[in-house]
């Protein structure tokens, strides 16, 4: 699979962007007008239309450059979805004694059900505090410690710093990008008229993490 770039697309491109997270349902009416559905992704997949965004010259030219530098859709990269960026406070787990890794998530609930969305690209920096059984822990990379993978979103411990079993691991609200790339891999750029110019539709598309 090519690399991912550690690098975030334009943000006050990105700001006026279109779009969003999508699922995929297929329904089935039968012909008593009932209908069947069947959930095809159990796990939202987001598309963008950053077109909107690009407001003139110099704005076209940095898309330009950064689809170069992502050979089209050969290289994914982050994108911030100004909707929804942030984490909020958050319960990530619960500890069992074992287990070291825990990956940062969102929760999205609504009544009595849940929605939990695994955050792989928090914003370095951005995460103040991390909590077992509401103590506050110390990051670092000793054993009493942990460390952040901003690439993957996970939160290691060290070994003398485990969860232990029932105690619930929290993290401060967070800033988070989205796992993205191109979904085209030729620019269409019109020259409307002098200095002017406009790329109609520039899909870029959430790539979903491949589960270890």
């Amino acid at each position: 699979m090519p690399a991912f770039h550690d690098v975030q697309f334009p943000t006050a491109i990105s700001y006026g962007s279109a779009g969003g997270p999508k699922f995929s349902t297929t329904v089935l009416i039968l012909g008593s007008g009932y209908e069947k559905r069947n959930i095809n992704w159990a796990k939202a997949k987001a598309e963008y239309n950053v077109a909107y965004g690009v407001k003139d010259r110099v704005d076209m030219e940095a898309v330009v450059d950064f689809f170069h530098a992502r050979a089209g859709r050969g290289y994914s990269f982050r994108f911030k979805d100004w909707m929804d960026y942030k984490t909020g406070a958050q319960n990530i787990g619960v500890g069992d004694g074992a287990t070291v890794d825990f990956q940062i998530t969102k929760d999205y609930t609504s009544g009595a059900y849940t929605y939990t969305r695994d955050i792989t690209k928090p914003v370095d920096g951005t995460l103040t505090g991390v909590y077992v059984n509401a103590v506050l822990q110390t990051e670092g990379a000793g054993a009493t410690e942990y460390t952040i993978d901003y690439s993957t979103g996970i939160i290691t411990f060290g070994a003398s710093a485990i969860p232990a079993a029932a105690h619930v691991v929290a993290i401060t609200e967070c800033e988070f990008d989205v796992h993205a790339r191109f979904d085209t891999d030729q620019i269409s750029i019109t020259h409307d008229f002098w200095e002017t110019m406009s790329w109609p539709d520039i899909p870029i598309v959430e790539v979903r993490e491949a589960q270890a």
